[in-house]
């Protein structure tokens, strides 16, 4: 087929299946410079997406004038002005569908898998096997469009930014990025057990942490560096893009199974994540830092993966992620630097 000129990509949500999209929308981009790129997403992400040059982005208002049928109507008016050709749904969910019926372009969308993942977490524990990753199966997006085979890349590491310079200072000590706040329960490590990992981090020399978060999350974020020295919280700090420019100067990451994992690992940042109730095996890993997943004891808990999301916990399954120790993060995480 003849390569299209200008191909939209649609990835609505969440922060982690954003970032996944960068190394591809990367390779794409490098493999076929002639081709125009638009990303549809919501307006949060801009900054994600912002990291990718000439990539333009399209703002997404769902809960505004994109609200309903007639808001993705009207999205598919401003979107038909800018001669759009092909379109890479690497999302496929109700809007997106809506969005490409209004359209009626060429298209190719995402298969989530829907079955396999439904079998992976099923409680009778039948079928335990590695899934496609999330970032192969969006390079099969751009394959059932006609591109050949693209390559995931890892972005190049920006220049320091001002504002990220005036936390971090002219240190030499390595920089550890600390993300412990996940989506859901299921995937988060105990807070107690993590200021353990924090507290013996601090007692290794040469050592600079840097706790990630939200605004809200802020006050726990300072509870659990209290007894730390060498521990900065930058959750309601720095603004987002300042927060992954500060990312992509890390030296390591330690993440759950979310958002802040894969954006390190989109500038291939060493990204220790710690998986509870969730696993690697639905394809969510952070791109090529497979060998730092740490896991619950599967053993103990062989119900586990017993979701996708990490939102379902079966009585009994609340405290898995004990069985991954402090040292043991701690280890990792320094074999590393």
């Amino acid at each position: 087929m003849q390569k299209p000129q200008h191909i939209l990509i649609i990835r609505l949500s969440a922060m982690g299946d954003v970032a996944m999209l960068i190394p591809v929308i990367y390779a794409f981009a490098k493999a076929y410079p002639e081709t125009k790129i638009t990303v549809l997403s919501k307006p949060f992400f801009k900054a994600i997406i912002d990291t990718i040059p000439n990539v333009h982005f399209i703002a997404a208002e769902t809960n505004t004038r994109h609200k309903g049928i007639v808001g993705i109507w009207k999205l598919s008016r401003e979107l038909k002005q800018l001669g759009i050709t092909h379109i890479a749904d690497t999302h496929n969910v109700l809007r997106s569908k809506v969005l490409r019926f209004f359209l009626r372009l060429p298209n190719a969308k995402i298969d989530k898998g829907r079955a396999e993942k439904k079998a992976l977490t099923s409680p009778n524990n039948s079928f335990f096997k590695p899934l496609k990753t999330t970032v192969q199966r969006y390079v099969e997006v751009f394959k059932q469009l006609g591109f050949s085979e693209i390559i995931p890349q890892i972005l190049s590491r920006p220049n320091i930014d001002r504002e990220v310079i005036e936390i971090v200072g002219k240190t030499k000590k390595k920089l550890i990025g600390i993300a412990p706040f996940a989506a859901h329960q299921g995937k988060q490590y105990p807070l107690d057990l993590m200021k353990e990992v924090l507290q013996k981090l601090d007692q290794q020399s040469g050592i600079q942490l840097f706790l990630f978060g939200a605004p809200n999350e802020k006050e726990v974020l300072d509870s659990l560096t209290e007894d730390c020295e060498n521990a900065i919280v930058v959750a309601g700090v720095l603004r987002f893009p300042k927060e992954i420019n500060l990312i992509a100067q890390l030296d390591a990451m330690l993440s759950m199974d979310s958002g802040n994992g894969h954006l390190a690992a989109m500038y291939g940042v060493p990204t220790v994540s710690v998986w509870g109730v969730t696993h690697p095996y639905a394809g969510f890993a952070p791109l090529y830092q497979e060998a730092h997943c740490l896991l619950s004891d599967r053993d103990q808990y062989p119900a586990i993966p017993t979701s996708i999301y990490g939102h379902k916990v079966p009585e009994g399954y609340e405290e898995v992620m004990r069985t991954i120790t402090p040292q043991t993060i701690v280890d990792r995480l320094m074999s590393l630097l």
